[in-house]
């Protein structure tokens, strides 16, 4: 039997082009698998930068990724198309599983909704930042200017994230869970995405059959490499080799392990 190997779509973190995922790509691809990073609009070398005039947001990218998973099938019917979400890219990636037709597979990395409460101490920095300095900023300038963290960010899309700081409540429809096989990828140590907020990410927003949940240790990690929140995007070997052999397993068959 002829094994198909899937289609990676990423999809960057906040402010960060497509660029950087280079690494992550290559790794992909030297184990025969196909991989590419879409592009995070406003940060793409010739796009027009947030502003005023210029704005967008969760529905506009959850819209974008949609047409990127359009196209991966018209161009290889048959092969299975995997959306792999860094940070940003993680709340982007359920919001399109849950609202559009879902890609086959899931993975995240370092993605939580940042909503307050789930984070140590009650998260008073993303309260904070949710009900005054977002909100403030946006009205003044039109956008969200550096160097603010997002910065500079669309205005619409910033807000919508400033409200599920301090809400909960997301950007995108969230009626059900996410039913496709998902890798849900935490990272210790992570005060971005600490792993009490993935954990509770993967157990709001995916049907607990169809997860599988993997935290990347310190003692895990290869020397020279990194399980940093963005830095790991440079040496990316285990988390690929997590992926590799998560969608062995569940492609086919769903899986609630803990890797």
């Amino acid at each position: 039997m002829t094994i198909v190997h899937p289609l990676v779509l990423i999809s960057p973190a906040m402010g960060i082009g497509s660029r950087y995922y280079r690494p992550l790509v290559e790794e992909f691809e030297t184990r025969g698998w196909s991989a590419a990073a879409l592009p995070r609009r406003g940060f793409e070398p010739g796009d027009p930068r947030a502003s005023r005039d210029h704005d967008w947001s969760y529905r506009d990218e959850i819209d974008e990724m949609a047409r990127a998973v359009d196209a991966a099938r018209a161009g290889a019917p048959g092969r299975p198309v995997i959306l792999l979400g860094h940070s940003l890219g993680a709340q982007i990636a359920v919001g399109h599983q849950l609202s559009r037709v879902p890609a086959d597979g899931v993975v995240t990395v370092g993605g939580c909704l940042p909503y307050h409460r789930d984070y140590p101490w009650g998260g008073p920095h993303l309260v904070l930042m949710g009900a005054v300095i977002v909100p403030a900023l946006t009205a003044l300038f039109g956008h969200l200017p550096e160097p603010a963290f997002g910065g500079p960010g669309a205005r619409t899309l910033m807000r919508e994230w400033a409200r599920m700081a301090v809400t909960g409540r997301t950007p995108f429809p969230a009626a059900g869970t996410v039913g496709t096989p998902s890798l849900v990828v935490a990272l210790e140590g992570d005060r971005l995405a600490p792993p009490t907020a993935v954990d509770r990410f993967a157990t709001r927003m995916f049907t607990a059959g169809s997860v599988t949940s993997w935290l990347y240790r310190h003692e895990e990690v290869p020397e020279g490499a990194s399980n940093d929140h963005i830095s790991w995007v440079r040496t990316p070997a285990p988390v690929v080799d997590q992926v590799i052999s998560w969608w062995v397993k569940a492609g086919s068959v769903p899986s609630t392990s803990k890797l």
